[in-house]
């Protein structure tokens, strides 16, 4: 690592120490399974949304064994309105795995991670980082714009992360497992609350005077235009209203009550309920009911 990262990277570890968040699955004490669950959850969700579905989570499942000895179902409730309920199942499912190769304690190997149902590349290097400590890339959106920032002087990272750009991130990493633990969660924050997407607020960045952007004149994104996603109407809200009718009730519910929970296209309802019970999140009971 370069005099230049070093310095940049030890003021950033400064600022966190001094205003990282007080969230529950940072603490000494938090488990991998805490830090494994949070990891699920916060993916396209705002922590303020996670931080008590986690705390409810973690108070009814404890460890991978507790939530493995449940239906899947029953994820799917406790998931309640984070969105994307295939997480959900996908965390069950890799309960059931830790349980059944693992003797029902979360992997410290990043190979191990990996090949459990849900996690991906950066999931299972945050988990390696965050809960044990590890040398890993961890490089979400937070960290890519920082650094897009930081180094190259440019509003946003590229839409789509190349090998270039991860090895270019890789050279930010410090050596030491430990800093190197601290440097991911430090980057990400510094993105989440100072660097970010919409109001960057750079007259309090502790990295101001050695930001390539803000030397630049914080130049604006010259590629093509960034488009916020849309929701309302899309299949995506449908799937939500036609599994949360289910979810909120206290038993099945006929068909033809979930279809008419979506007023707005009926052929949309029926598409949407046909994925629902392709991927398992929905069942069919007696009587043309539908359960978790």
């Amino acid at each position: 690592m370069t005099p230049a990262r070093s310095a940049t990277v030890a003021e950033v570890l400064a600022w966190y120490a001094a205003h990282a968040r007080p969230l529950p699955w940072r603490d000494q004490d938090a488990s991998g399974w805490g830090v494994m669950v949070s990891e699920f959850m916060l993916q396209q969700t705002p922590v303020a949304r996670v931080l008590p579905v986690w705390q409810t989570w973690l108070a009814r499942w404890p460890s991978p064994s507790a939530l493995a000895a449940e239906e899947p179902g029953e994820a799917v409730r406790a998931w309640g309105r984070l969105g994307y309920p295939r997480r959900a199942q996908r965390l069950h499912a890799a309960a059931c795995a830790i349980v059944a190769h693992h003797g029902g304690e979360v992997p410290t190997d990043h190979d191990a991670l990996l090949a459990l149902p849900g996690v991906g590349e950066y999931t299972a290097a945050a988990i390696a980082s965050f809960a044990f400590g590890a040398r890993h890339l961890v490089l979400d959106t937070n960290v890519r714009r920082v650094l897009a920032r930081v180094e190259a002087g440019q509003e946003f990272p590229a839409d789509h992360l190349t090998r270039a750009e991860r090895g270019r991130a890789w050279e930010w990493v410090p050596e030491q497992p430990g800093r190197a633990a601290a440097w991911a969660a430090a980057s990400m924050e510094l993105g989440a609350l100072v660097c970010t997407a919409s109001s960057p607020a750079c007259p309090r960045c502790p990295v101001r005077a050695s930001c390539a952007w803000e030397a630049a004149g914080r130049p604006p994104h010259d590629g093509p235009p960034r488009r916020g996603q849309t929701y309302a109407g899309t299949d995506r809200q449908c799937r939500g209203v036609l599994l949360g009718t289910v979810r909120d009730a206290p038993g099945p519910v006929p068909e033809a009550q979930v279809l008419a929970a979506w007023t707005k296209d009926p052929d949309q309802a029926h598409r949407a309920l046909t994925g629902l019970l392709a991927e398992g999140l929905l069942r069919r009971g007696s009587g043309s009911t539908l359960t978790l």
